[in-house]
């Protein structure tokens, strides 16, 4: 129960880092080989500190930025045979995000949702992301299909 509620802590601060802009933080959450996939919603992959600045860069123009990651599923592998050393994670997501300057406006600029997939393993510093991949599933807003 304890690596659960680790790994749901986990996710819970890539949200919180994300939408807070903090991304010394991001890049901490991720072992020293994670990776992030961001290309189904029109971004990149790599390396967490490539992926960071890139979400840096990208995610500036917006004012408020809001994950909300919920039907989280977590089941937890086999590394070294030794169990619960690995977890993966299905969460779908919800992302609304304000531009700057659009204060007054009564809907989010921009909306999007799809699922997550989030690889971590156990690390003597505790659970680290060593995968994160994004499945946008729809969009509205600018950019929208």
């Amino acid at each position: 129960m304890r690596d659960r509620l680790a790994v749901d802590d986990l996710v819970t601060a890539y949200a919180v880092a994300v939408d807070d802009g903090d991304w010394p933080a991001y890049r901490d959450l991720f072992t020293p080989d994670g990776r992030a996939d961001y290309r189904s919603a029109g971004g990149i992959e790599g390396d967490a500190r490539r992926v960071a600045a890139w979400l840096a860069e990208n995610l500036a123009r917006f004012a408020v930025r809001q994950h909300l990651i919920v039907n989280r599923q977590v089941r937890f592998g086999v590394l070294e045979h030794d169990t619960g050393d690995t977890a993966r994670v299905r969460a779908d997501y919800l992302n609304p995000m304000r531009l700057s300057g659009a204060e007054g406006r009564a809907a989010p600029d921009l909306e999007c949702g799809g699922r997550y997939d989030f690889g971590a393993l156990r690390t003597p510093d505790g659970w680290r992301l060593s995968e994160v991949v994004v499945h946008e599933k729809w969009r509205r807003g600018p950019g929208a299909p």
